[in-house]
């Protein structure tokens, strides 16, 4: 099993390039499933839960290439597709559960196993079932698979989520774009990820209006087409890069990075001392000061701070001065890499949902173990800026969400190896 070798060595300076958003990617991969023309996706991350959703798509009977080196994705599926999404494909991911509102949408029936993805909490299927059971379908959970049903196809609705899921919210857009009439969902979620995939909708030919803010308005269409679509910047791939300089020193350009992405997380590090500017060719990100200042920070849906980047942010604050209080509001297990900084020198109480992070000046290098995958990228913020070596293992959680990480980290002036086992 890889592990990945970081050697702490002072200031980082250059221009990284941001991907395509893994999350964003995810959710556009299935809308191939609604239309029997292509879909071609470009600025594709190269990653594994990307080959992993194309090993899905390819099992339901849609055809999937990649070119451009991976960063386009072409998809069909015009041929005979199989309903039944099997548990050794949608174990491996979380997002594997999208495809169950397309399947509906586009056969009337799907049998779709449980997903699974990193441990970070429960993330309940109920969002995703109540809502699709809004426009009409029958659900039951039979042998670890929900089996649904949508007897004369699913019908327009109004749906309130009681909390905005953002994959529940992308089920329905994508079941509603196809259902007869209108649908109205309310508390939807509002991520730039939603937003992208109903710009690549809507060029389907849906009609969506309202992605981006809490209520989102689908006027059902009887047939999608093809259509070419970029992917959106990935925004937490772009906070864990800003991250590097605001961690080590220097002063870095993320090449392609919008402040609109980033709004709440950059109005944090500010807070810390941490200068950002938005220019022409990305964000550039500069440390003021030796040591950043603590701040607290909550995670909340966005347009708040997101929760992919509380691990990323608690290894900035541990050598900030003073101590920081980070409260996690969106997963109930999202701490499992406080351990793990303890072990570099860090010093950290964890009571429930609340972190409080007491800074310390130097962390110093230690083995540690990947628990998931922003845990794993906090720790290698934290190797960055420690004395000595630090060795992360269990990093194949690592390549499910950055694509050559040790190429991009390694060209801004981190030493920084993979060791192959």
């Amino acid at each position: 099993m890889d592990s990945i070798l970081v050697r702490g060595n002072g200031p980082l300076n250059g221009d990284i390039e941001i991907a395509g958003a893994k999350n964003a990617c995810l959710a556009l991969m299935p809308a191939t499933l609604l239309s029997d023309e292509p879909l071609t996706l470009t600025n594709a991350p190269r990653l594994s839960d990307i080959k992993t959703m194309t090993a899905l798509l390819a099992s339901l009977g849609a055809e999937v290439t990649a070119l451009q080196d991976g960063k386009v994705q072409a998809m069909s599926c015009h041929g005979e597709i199989n309903p039944v999404a099997d548990y050794e494909i949608v174990r491996k991911m979380r997002a594997s559960n999208l495809v169950l509102g397309p399947l509906l949408a586009r056969l009337g029936h799907a049998v779709v196993s449980l997903p699974g993805g990193c441990a970070i909490g429960a993330r309940p299927m109920d969002l995703h079932t109540t809502a699709l059971e809004a426009l009409g379908a029958e659900i039951s959970l039979k042998d670890g698979y929900l089996h649904a049903k949508a007897a004369g196809g699913l019908k327009g609705a109004v749906h309130k989520m009681r909390f905005p899921s953002v994959g529940a919210t992308e089920n329905f857009v994508m079941a509603a774009s196809l259902a007869k009439g209108t649908s109205v969902l309310e508390n939807a979620a509002r991520e730039p990820e939603i937003v992208d995939l109903c710009d690549c909708l809507n060029k389907m030919g849906a009609q969506i209006e309202g992605a981006g803010t809490s209520r989102i308005e689908i006027q059902g269409v009887d047939r999608l087409h093809g259509a070419t679509h970029p992917v959106v910047t990935d925004r937490i791939e772009l906070g864990t890069f800003m991250l590097a300089p605001a961690i080590c020193g220097g002063e870095v350009t993320c090449l392609g990075g919008k402040l609109s992405l980033v709004e709440s997380f950059v109005a944090k590090l500010e807070e810390a001392g941490i200068s950002v500017e938005e220019n022409a060719r990305g964000l550039t990100v500069s440390r003021k000061g030796d040591r950043v200042k603590a701040v607290d920070v909550t995670t909340e849906p966005f347009p708040g701070f997101p929760t992919d980047l509380q691990a990323q942010m608690m290894a900035l604050l541990c050598t900030a001065e003073g101590t920081s209080v980070l409260e996690e509001t969106i997963f109930e297990n999202r701490f499992m890499h406080a351990p793990e900084l303890i072990r570099m020198g860090a010093d950290i109480e964890v009571h429930g949902g609340h972190a409080k992070v007491h800074g310390v000046e130097k962390l110093k290098g230690a083995p540690v173990m990947a628990t998931d995958l922003r845990a794993s990228v906090s720790l290698i913020l934290a190797g960055l800026a420690a004395e000595g070596e630090t060795v992360v293992s269990r990093v194949y959680h690592l390549d499910r969400g950055y694509e050559f990480i040790e190429k991009k980290l390694s060209g801004i002036g981190a030493q920084i190896e993979r060791i192959q086992s």
